[in-house]
């Protein structure tokens, strides 16, 4: 229900944009397009199955492969996010990382025990990253691969939200790649980035 919602829409407003999304076929020619939305209708199909909270819609425009607008919505806590209005992250920090409730990655474990962390589970990975986002959460390390529909929009919220996003080498992560798969990224405050990519680069 949700795709063909976000479907409509797009295609009554921008129909002359190029589409990405996990549950339809590509709308329009992504390899040339200039703007091209990256759409996932439901993050979190196994939270969303079990009864959870912690699923999410992400919506994203990208514009020369960087998100420029996007909306991550967990309609189960009743929380949208939108680069519009997002606050900056401030405050201390938590002393946290967010890592998967069915298994969190090598990496995010590394992260956690060299950095003294605690790790705390959450499901969906839009879940994870509006923790971050949030301030409930200091970091979101992934490195078990995701496609670029799990973590579009999450990283253009972060990015409004004035925290880190990028590879996990330091590198900057682009969208609308031909093959939609990002292998690897983290999300985290600024006063951590430092820390976690020295880490990170230590063990890779």
């Amino acid at each position: 229900m949700a795709q063909a919602w976000i479907s409509t829409v797009l295609n009554r407003h921008r129909r002359h944009d190029a589409v990405l999304s996990e549950e339809a076929d590509d709308v329009g020619d992504r390899s040339t397009a200039k703007r091209v939305w990256i759409i996932d209708p439901l993050d979190g199909t196994r939270e969303f199955a079990s009864g959870t909270t912690d699923w999410a819609v992400h919506v994203a425009l990208t514009e020369g492969g960087r998100p420029t607008a996007a909306a991550v919505s967990l309609p189960a806590k009743g929380e949208l996010f939108r680069t519009d209005e997002v606050p900056t992250v401030s405050g201390e920090l938590t002393g946290r990382i967010a890592t998967s409730r069915f298994g969190g990655s090598y990496e995010s474990a590394l992260v956690a025990n060299l950095l003294s962390l605690d790790i705390v589970q959450i499901g969906s990975a839009g879940a994870k990253a509006m923790a971050v986002v949030r301030g409930s959460v200091d970091a979101y390390v992934h490195g078990g691969g995701q496609y670029e529909w799990d973590n579009c929009a999450p990283v253009g919220v972060a990015l409004a939200a004035g925290l880190h996003c990028s590879r996990l080498d330091g590198t900057e992560i682009v969208y609308n790649t031909p093959h939609a798969y990002m292998p690897d990224f983290v999300i985290c405050r600024k006063e951590l980035r430092d820390d976690i990519l020295r880490v990170l680069s230590e063990e890779w």
